[in-house]
């Protein structure tokens, strides 16, 4: 476009997007003061009604819950959640009776406790050993420890414990502190011991990510207010979301890690979204536009390609809610609110910041600002363009150079194991690893999770439960993989029987939950057999692996879900049938490759003590399924922006290979650097406390990186070249029924609101 285009009277409709932004740039003032009086007020709100962020939910309809209420019909005191408080001292506890009689008394008269059992007057309780174990020695498995210098305390509550608020632990000190006070070592495990874990502060993985961030866009574009601007309307965006999140918790229960998930996808497409536009309205500004007129533009084009990014990213979120798991949908939810929240940002705030500086924006640089060039300019043949026309010329080589490198990333992939990531793993400063340890040293690694047997023998006549208690407790004692099982018991009413099975190994470990799915598919049916009995595992450690199973079971219909989508708004924006294929392709290798690398990191535990991860750990059974839809929305960003390049360019010469090398041309530095500052935002949370959220920031950094760098500069080019011109062909009765959608607002002026030349008619094939 020449540059009599910007400064030409406007003829062309103006499109919704290209007022809001020019509206926006005019009235800066209005814009900013709405957003702080919005901030402000969100976050009065949020301090006055805000609620509680909590991990307490239930699965309906799996088997450990129908144990669970069996439980707590014909024992209530026995069926509620239950938590320990582990005690050691170098001396024998049966020295501190009186201190125990009064801890477990003062424990029982709190609110929504059940029950406290005193481990010095419990009485013993005889266990068999397993058959496949008979020669291996065996651990106490009473609430006392053969030596006498470990105890615990079971305490049973209404309701989750880890739903009670940190506010509930003051009661829990002092009901425990007569112990302290004589020596004894209390700590707490279980629910109650992840109550008590430290506040998490994201301040130090934020101001990490924001220091990176703001070196990657200091070297690639030279201007200090440019460079800062993605940062402040990013942060303005997030914090405004988590406000909107935190009202939203007083109503929906929102898992702990929430926010943290939240603030990390926030930020990383905040800056993305803002630099997009930047870069595009200081191109304007370069071509002679009037920063008004250059902000609209802007927020015409790469706002559009934004907003369609946006929608990607929060239509994969939500698709979580096909897993038909609540917890999980919510955390889509979660941090859909924020994409939100950054997309209005961009659109809105960053228009009218522009349109604050005015042609200040360069007024402080650090070298010569550059932006990314015009539409339909002519590109000079740099570094990105050589490097195009090299994979031009061998695009075999490099496709099958990044295919190489997918799959050779992608094979830990194969040996993946999802489960429940134990205390074992939290660091030593937390109550709940130093009541594992505890446990582990005094009654073997399986008192960390022990599964309780129900056997709801209510429909057998009193004739038959003998011979039934007999025929259960034969079929326990022989389940391989079991270090230990109680004696089934009755409870009050006679109806249940109840016994305990404690697992050779720790509750993550893949051999208990076979245990578990031994237990339920074959031990229990067997154990009741020919009788109207029915046998369920019940427990903490059950319930995950039921959480497990489910996870595992709907997530190819999850994958399925979020690919066909994404693959739908790719045709409908690009009209081409093989590049939104590539799209879907090429992110769904991406992605194995990135599984594979948490993989070898956690489970293999190639990194993981250097990150802070105690020995090696499973897979947390819903971070595959997060981790794709948020990759997946993630990487359709770099999809959008740079096909909507090649797109435009294909659709002005219909020269299909030197689109892609000017695409790339023109493009390279703005996905790079966006590419690079995702990475270290989403890196920087590996410094957390929390491990799921070291997985899901180490997958998220590495994907990111794949991406920007293997499948974009390797991948891409080449199978774009290889289809040649076909890659935009549609067939007509396909192309007539599509929507149309305009990602970079092709019908829109140039930045003083001229009409750009008409593009060719486009080639579709019958």
């Amino acid at each position: 476009m020449s540059p009599s285009h910007l400064h030409t009277g406007g003829r062309a409709a103006r499109g919704g997007l290209r007022r809001l932004g020019e509206w926006c740039a005019r009235h800066f003032v209005i814009v900013v003061v709405a957003w702080l009086v919005a901030l402000v007020a969100l976050q009065a709100l949020n301090r006055s009604f805000g609620g509680e962020y909590s991990d307490d939910f239930a699965l309906s309809g799996v088997q450990s819950q129908e144990g669970l209420d069996v439980l707590k019909k014909h024992d209530p005191q026995a069926g509620g959640y239950s938590s320990q408080i582990v005690l050691h001292d170098d001396q024998p506890l049966t020295g501190l009776g009186s201190q125990m009689a009064t801890a477990t008394g003062d424990l029982q008269k709190l609110p929504h406790v059940l029950s406290a059992q005193n481990p010095l007057t419990a009485p013993a309780t005889s266990s068999q050993q397993s058959q496949s174990q008979q020669s291996a020695p065996q651990k106490n498995v009473g609430p006392l420890s053969s030596d006498g210098k470990t105890a615990y305390i079971t305490v049973r509550f209404d309701v989750q414990p880890s739903a009670l608020g940190d506010g509930y632990l003051p009661g829990v000190d002092d009901a425990v502190q007569p112990l302290r006070k004589a020596g004894a070592q209390v700590e707490y495990g279980g629910p109650l011991g992840e109550l008590a874990r430290p506040a998490a502060d994201d301040r130090v993985s934020e101001l990490i990510g924001f220091a990176v961030a703001i070196v990657v866009l200091l070297i690639g574009f030279g201007s200090v207010l440019a460079a800062v601007m993605p940062l402040v309307t990013a942060l303005v965006a997030v914090v405004g979301g988590l406000a909107l999140l935190g009202l939203l918790a007083a109503a929906f229960t929102f898992a702990t890690v929430s926010p943290t998930l939240a603030t990390m996808i926030g930020l990383g497409v905040g800056i993305d979204y803002a630099l997009f536009l930047i870069t595009r309205h200081r191109q304007n500004l370069m071509n002679g536009a009037d920063p008004v007129r250059a902000a609209g533009h802007a927020t015409a084009t790469s706002g559009r390609a934004v907003l369609v990014s946006g929608c990607t990213v929060i239509v994969a979120l939500t698709g979580l809610y096909a897993s038909g798991v609540t917890f999980i949908g919510k955390l889509g939810f979660a941090a859909a609110i924020t994409v939100v929240s950054a997309v209005v940002g961009a659109l809105t705030l960053v228009p009218a910041l522009l349109g604050l500086l005015g042609r200040h924006i360069d007024r402080f640089t650090v070298r010569r600002p550059v932006a990314e060039t015009e539409e339909g300019a002519d590109v000079p043949q740099g570094t990105w363009h050589r490097y195009a026309k090299r994979v031009e010329h061998r695009p075999w080589q490099f496709l099958a150079a990044g295919v190489t490198t997918v799959v050779v990333l992608a094979i830990p992939l194969f040996s993946i194991q999802l489960g429940h990531i134990g205390d074992g793993a939290d660091p030593t400063s937390f109550t709940d690893r130093r009541a594992y340890d505890l446990m582990t040293d005094a009654f073997g690694p399986g008192s960390n999770g022990p599964l309780t047997i129900v056997v709801d023998q209510s429909g057998v006549p009193s004739s038959q439960r003998s011979d039934l208690a007999s025929q259960a407790q034969k079929t326990l004692n022989g389940v391989p993989g079991a270090a230990t099982v109680t004696p089934l018991t009755p409870t009050k009413d006679g109806d249940v029987l109840l016994a305990t099975v404690y697992s050779q190994h720790s509750p993550q470990d893949a051999a208990t939950t076979d245990l578990t799915n031994r237990l339920v598919d074959h031990t229990l049916p067997q154990a009741v057999a020919g009788t109207d009995a029915h046998g369920y595992v019940t427990g903490t450690t059950a319930a995950q692996v039921d959480f497990r199973d489910i996870v595992a079971s709907r997530l190819p219909l999850i994958i399925g879900v979020v690919v066909g989508l994404a693959f739908l708004i790719i045709l409908a924006v690009f009209r081409g049938l093989l590049v939104a294929l590539k799209a879907a392709v090429l992110n769904v290798l991406s992605i194995a490759a990135s599984y594979g690398v948490v993989v070898a990191v956690f489970q293999w535990g190639w990194g993981g003590p250097a990150l802070g991860v105690h020995g090696k750990v499973p897979i947390e059974s819903y971070v595959p399924m997060m981790m794709f839809a948020i990759i997946f929305g993630l990487s359709m960003d770099y999809e959008i922006f740079l096909l909507s390049r090649v797109h435009e360019n294909w659709m002005r010469t219909k020269d299909a290979k030197d689109s892609v090398a000017h695409a790339l041309e023109i493009t390279a530095r703005v996905i790079t650097c966006a590419a690079l500052i995702m990475v270290s935002v989403f890196a920087a949370f590996i410094v957390s406390d929390n491990i799921v959220v070291k997985m899901l920031g180490l997958g998220l950094a590495v994907s990111v990186l794949i991406d920007a760098t293997v499948v974009r500069l390797l991948m891409v080019p080449a199978v774009m070249t290889l289809l040649g011109r076909h890659a935009w062909w549609t067939p007509r009765w396909l192309d007539r029924i599509m929507p149309h959608i305009d990602a970079e607002g092709d019908h829109e002026g140039g930045p003083g609101g001229v009409s750009a030349p008409a593009a060719p008619e486009r080639e579709r094939a019958s």
